[in-house]
């Protein structure tokens, strides 16, 4: 995907963005410095979902698709798309009209790679990097993760929804959830601690009830 933009620079697309349709159908496009995802969703149903990193030079973004749930062949390619950015506003090319959500200013706001996690013996153990990969995104008020691997285009699942950070907790609630859509609109709480402004310690029960302790380094 690119896009070309008029005088703007890359920090306008960070954050979260959202197309409403009559129908109920939820376009999101949420952006860190480099890196965004799109997903489609209804209540309890998930459509679609594709990402991967972005780049801004002399007024054209530049997107190289990491992962596509619909269309793997896409994966690994590059396009352009124009775009044009006003307040509170974001409209690409032959896509539509997305309304700004949250600027994605926030400390915990980044792109996560899983790095550390908690095994059945208590320890926690590093995780070796490779071509597959969990990724997670916070912009400031909306969170996705999705498990891929951009050299076999391996598409392996995402969820998503919005988040809360109050009182030293992280309360998300999901929203789309590609492989259990039961489980759209439970909430999760967790304690969570930013290491060095860059590793998020993440520790509490998972959407299926298990114990979870999990560490996530920025990617950027």
């Amino acid at each position: 995907m690119s896009l070309l933009l008029a005088s703007h620079s890359f920090a306008q697309l960070k954050g979260a963005w959202q197309i409403k349709d009559d129908d109920g159908t939820i376009t999101s496009l949420i952006c860190s410095e480099n890196y965004l995802m799109v997903t489609r969703y209804k209540e309890k149903q998930f459509l679609y979902t594709e990402g991967g990193t972005y780049s801004v030079s002399q007024g054209v973004v530049t997107y190289k698709s990491e992962f596509n749930s619909a269309d793997t062949a896409r994966v690994g390619t590059t396009g352009k798309y124009k775009i044009t950015v006003g307040k509170g506003k974001l409209s690409v090319e032959n896509i539509g009209e997305f309304q700004q959500v949250d600027e994605g200013n926030t400390p915990a706001s980044a792109t996560y790679r899983i790095t550390g996690r908690m095994g059945t013996d208590g320890n926690i153990s590093p995780m070796q990097r490779g071509p597959r990969k969990t990724l997670k995104m916070l912009t400031g008020t909306r969170f996705q993760w999705a498990a891929i691997n951009p050299e076999t285009k391996q598409f392996s699942g995402t969820g998503g929804g919005s988040y809360v950070i109050k009182d030293g907790k992280y309360t998300e609630t999901i929203e789309f959830f590609s492989r259990d859509n039961s489980r759209v609109g439970a909430s999760l709480t967790f304690d969570y601690e930013l290491k060095d402004g860059k590793d998020w310690h993440h520790s509490g029960l998972s959407s299926a009830g298990a114990k979870i302790y999990e560490i996530w380094s920025k990617e950027q």
